[in-house]
């Protein structure tokens, strides 16, 4: 059994509170491996394009190294998700920057993307439904339980959306005005410097908001309880029919 399987009750200790913050971070996260499939394709690009400034070839290779991730992954029958949204994320880049014909045009799709899920979380922070709750609930098998019975977990999640939302948006503060005045292989090499660093931090925060917080209220455990207690009940009134 591991630790997400554990129920969560009032009970639940500290330590135990946060292996389940952990797992949880690590699941919906990608981990390790999803952090090097996010930076390994950017990577590509920009040393190639450093070496020989070939469009053609540094779209390519960087694309085939996203689907050669996807295809090792489907045969260790792992989970995809994090790799399939790295070939669209290249897949977009590449079509963009053919389109247009300029090298720095294959970062401005994930650019865009950095933009737009920064307003993402601050704004569902803003109205009071945090993106972050809405990703983790279902890992943490509390769905949307903390909106209205877990007040001290949706003040966790609020928190840990407004720090995702600033530091994404700190870092396309530093990466649009690259994108106007650097050269391809500057704004390349800056974009892979800030791939992971911002992230470790904003899944840092997250987990010491969660870890802090109420432990999650497990649905499916009330649910699966409720469903016994029915059985029962009618195992009950059919005896003693």
């Amino acid at each position: 059994m591991t630790s997400l399987d554990k129920p969560t009750t009032d009970n639940t200790s500290a330590d135990d509170t946060r292996a389940v913050t952990e797992a949880a971070l690590f699941e919906a996260f990608g981990g390790v491996r999803g952090m090097v499939e996010t930076v390994l394709p950017g990577l590509l690009f920009v040393s190639i394009y450093t070496v020989n400034k070939d469009l053609h070839m540094s779209a390519i290779a960087a694309l085939a190294v996203a689907l050669v991730m996807v295809v090792v992954r489907l045969v260790m029958k792992d989970t995809v998700k994090h790799a399939f949204s790295g070939v669209f994320g290249v897949a977009f880049g590449v079509v963009f920057a053919m389109m247009t014909g300029n090298a720095k045009d294959f970062y401005l799709p994930g650019m865009l993307y950095t933009l737009g899920l920064a307003l993402a979380y601050i704004v569902t922070a803003m109205a009071g439904v945090p993106l972050i709750g809405l990703m983790l609930g279902p890992v943490f098998k509390e769905n949307l339980s903390w909106r209205t019975r877990n007040p001290g977990r949706k003040k966790a999640y609020t928190k840990a959306s407004w720090a995702w939302g600033l530091i994404l948006l700190g870092k396309s503060a530093i990466l649009f005005p690259l994108y106007w005045w650097a050269d391809t292989t500057q704004l390349g090499w800056v974009l892979v410097a800030l791939k992971i660093p911002p992230f470790l931090l904003a899944v840092y925060l997250t987990w010491v908001f969660l870890a802090k917080a109420p432990p999650p209220i497990d649905v499916f455990a009330e649910m699966e309880a409720e469903e016994r207690a029915e059985e029962e009940r009618r195992a009950a009134a059919s005896a003693g029919e």
